[in-house]
C-alpha cells in the first residue's frame, strides 16, 4: 500500500504560543517530516507560484483575501500522478478556519476517487476548523478519515501523538 504525504507549510513569521516568531521550517513541514520518518511515505510540498509575505500580519491578510475571493492560486508544480498511492496524508496549517487556498488548488487538480485521505493540521488553538468538511466536499469519492490537529507550538514534541494517529 503506497502512501504519499502532501503538505503546505510556510516558514518565516508565524504565530506560535501567543507570540510571533520567525521559523526556518514551518510547523506543518516539521509534522510532515515526523510522519515520513514513521511511515516511509513519499513527500510532496505544495508551493504556490505567488508565495505569501514573510511577515505574519501581511501573510494572514493575504490568506484571508484569498479565501474571501475563493482563489485558486497557481502552484509551482504537481506530482506527475497520484495513481500509485492508496493513502494520501494531507497536511496544512489552519488558515481562517480551513486550509490555505493552495491546498484547494491541489485537491481540485487530481481525482481522489477510491483514495484514503488522512488530514493533519497545525494550529494554535483552532483545531481542524472546517477543513475536513471542505476536503470531503472537494473529494466526494475519497474516504476522508479523522484528522489530526497538532498544536504548532508543540510540533517538535508531537511524534507520539502522530504515531498513535497512524
Amino acid at each position: 500500500m503506497a502512501e504519499l504525504i502532501v503538505f503546505f507549510s510556510r516558514g518565516d513569521e508565524n504565530y506560535v504560543n501567543g507570540t510571533i516568531r520567525s521559523l526556518k521550517i514551518g510547523n506543518t513541514e516539521v509534522a510532515a517530516g515526523i510522519l515520513q520518518k514513521l511511515t516511509g511515505a513519499d513527500m510532496f510540498k505544495i508551493e504556490p507560484i505567488q508565495e505569501y509575505s514573510k511577515g505574519y500580519n501581511e501573510c494572514i491578510a493575504e490568506a484571508q483575501a484569498d479565501q474571501r475571493r475563493n482563489a485558486r492560486p497557481e502552484l509551482k508544480k504537481y506530482p506527475v500522478s497520484i495513481a500509485g498511492y492508496d493513502t494520501i496524508y494531507l497536511g496544512y496549517p489552519n488558515y481562517w478556519g480551513t486550509m490555505p487556498m493552495a491546498v484547494f488548488t491541489f485537491l481540485e487538480h487530481f481525482d481522489f476517487a477510491g483514495k484514503t485521505i488522512r488530514p493533519f493540521c497545525t494550529h494554535e488553538g483552532s483545531g481542524m476548523g472546517r477543513s475536513v468538511e471542505d476536503i470531503k466536499g472537494l473529494c466526494p469519492d475519497a474516504l476522508v478519515e479523522t484528522g489530526l490537529p497538532i498544536y504548532g507550538g508543540r510540533v517538535q514534541r508531537s511524534e507520539r501523538e502522530i504515531k498513535e494517529w497512524i
